[in-house]
């Protein structure tokens, strides 16, 4: 089974383009998966039935996973068994009728426009690591990017003349990012000035955007913890990038952005997963009414 497991990421990753941090939660999920499997003398796909999984679902419960954690078990499970089937391993799909559980629906964390203000706006230095982090911030809201698409965006992906950057999202699929006013700025200062100090003479040129102070590609950790210190001088603890992602998305709503527009902007692939912030804004339009309307709060 674990060797079919093996197949399977390869088949993900080959011929779904799936990314690196996909493939590594699903061979993550599914080696779990194995194990139980294996501890109930379960060895090859023929024997696993559908009350396996699903008492395997009800252990996921109880070792305390939280919801949305039991669902990618399950999608991974899902799509392993319906692989398994399509290869020829076996004729019998168990996960065929099995649904994926529901997951409680929450909204995402969004800043106000006045916390980002405060939170761009603070002073970051005038070193070249510290105009790095401010531009890295001004990136992420201005373009609503996601961690990994920042990271691994390169010089030849940069076209601030032309008022955009090429984006590789989930998938490794491209993708056109609008870039304008503040964000075109700061990052055209900070590679004009600051990028080229932080390459070093001895390292091999990197074609990343932005250095660590070895000259190498920035990592995603090390952008998690340029957010999260950010975000302490403003007073927000534990500020996550992710954030300045719905923050963008939430705010150009509230701007009059049309939704189809925002879609393609976070390089959605169903329109559903931006509607989302369309919650966001009616959440946003009652805590107004709330505090504004002068017999809204009595009752």
């Amino acid at each position: 089974m674990r060797l079919l497991v093996k197949e399977y990421l390869a088949h993900l990753g080959i011929e779904k383009g799936s990314s690196p941090l996909t493939l590594s939660a699903y061979e993550h999920d599914l080696e779990d998966y194995v194990q139980a499997l294996s501890g109930q003398g379960i060895t090859c796909p023929e024997e696993v039935k559908r009350e396996h999984i699903v008492a395997y679902e009800a252990d996921l419960v109880a070792r305390g996973f939280a919801p949305a954690s039991i669902e990618r078990h399950v999608s991974a499970i899902k799509g392993f068994h319906r692989f398994l089937v399509h290869e020829n391993y076996t004729s019998r799909n168990p996960t065929e009728a099995l649904p994926l559980p529901k997951v409680p629906a929450s909204l995402p964390d969004v800043l106000s426009i006045d916390q980002v203000e405060k939170l761009l706006s603070q002073p970051f230095g005038s070193d070249a690591r510290a105009r790095r982090d401010g531009c890295i911030l001004e990136i992420l809201y201005g373009c609503g990017l996601r961690v990994s698409e920042l990271v691994g965006l390169d010089l030849g992906d940069v076209f601030i003349q032309d008022g955009y950057i090429r984006v590789r999202g989930k998938g490794n699929k491209e993708r056109i990012a609008p870039i304008s006013g503040l964000a075109a700025d700061a990052l055209a200062d900070y590679l004009e000035a600051f990028r080229p100090t932080l390459q070093k003479p001895y390292a091999k040129p990197s074609p990343a955007v932005f250095l660590n102070a070895r000259g190498g590609r920035l990592t995603r950790q090390s952008v998690h913890a340029i957010v999260a210190r950010a975000g302490l001088y403003i007073g927000i603890e534990d500020l996550h990038p992710h954030t300045l992602r719905h923050s963008f998305a939430t705010h150009m709503l509230e701007g009059g952005a049309d939704l189809r527009v925002i879609q393609e902007i976070l390089g959605h692939s169903d329109i559903s997963t931006t509607q989302v912030y369309t919650h966001v804004n009616r959440s946003h339009v009652r805590e107004e009414y709330l505090a504004a309307h002068p017999r809204a709060r009595q009752s």
